[in-house]
């Protein structure tokens, strides 16, 4: 079976299994969207959320940020992972979207990936859900099972992202992208499946007898 024919199989399971997709994070506007994505680095989706839902409703500006300093910002985001380095990075980039964006998230991958924190997939995450801009993050999960689905050797994270964007058309890209992030959070989990149980992975390799080692983000 060729990846075309794959591609098709995963979107029909997928838009069956997921037509209205949820996004993982809340956010209240870009800015907050950005910040979420940034705090996300080694860090559940759940976690953030509960360290968000009470600090947007106050600070949702980067003014606002700016205003509270590093040392506020740290003690508001303290039970997320290496929130030192979060906090510097939340802090900076809002000075910088203060002094030169007036306050405004700039929608060019060039322009978010100068900002401190930001890199290729936090970019690529703003530029789908805050922009509405075709793109295809690639998170462990995607990672993992564009692997076990044959769809890319899992060299890297940047080699898996080239190889789904040219199996998969560009006008699935941004829905595309969630729906594996809660097949592989829901079905295809990390430690489970192994490339050889769920649907998916029984469709697009259904001679598979051996479990998959896949490679690592």
């Amino acid at each position: 079976m060729n990846n075309k024919d794959k591609s098709k199989i995963i979107i029909k399971q997928l838009n069956k299994t997921y037509p209205k997709v949820p996004i993982p994070l809340n956010y209240k506007n870009t800015f907050t969207l950005l910040v979420s994505v940034l705090l996300s680095a080694q860090c559940t989706d759940v976690n953030v959320n509960n360290v968000t839902k009470d600090i947007y409703p106050k600070y949702n500006k980067p003014i606002h940020f700016v205003k509270l300093g590093r040392k506020k910002i740290e003690r508001l985001i303290k039970r997320i992972g290496i929130f030192r380095v979060k906090a510097k990075s939340i802090f900076y980039l809002s000075k910088i979207l203060v002094e030169k964006y007036k306050g405004k998230v700039p929608n060019t991958y060039v322009e978010l990936e100068q900002l401190p924190g930001v890199g290729h997939k936090t970019a690529s995450v703003v530029m789908s859900q805050g922009f509405g801009f075709p793109a295809f993050p690639v998170d462990t999960h995607i990672h993992r099972l564009a692997q076990r689905w044959g769809l890319t050797d899992g060299k890297n994270v940047s080699q898996t992202e080239k190889d789904l964007k040219e199996i998969f058309p560009k006008k699935h890209w941004n829905k595309l992208h969630l729906q594996i992030i809660w097949y592989g959070r829901e079905y295809c989990k990390a430690r489970d499946c192994y490339g050889i149980t769920c649907k998916i992975c029984k469709s697009c390799c259904p001679n598979r007898k051996k479990p998959v080692n896949t490679k690592k983000a």
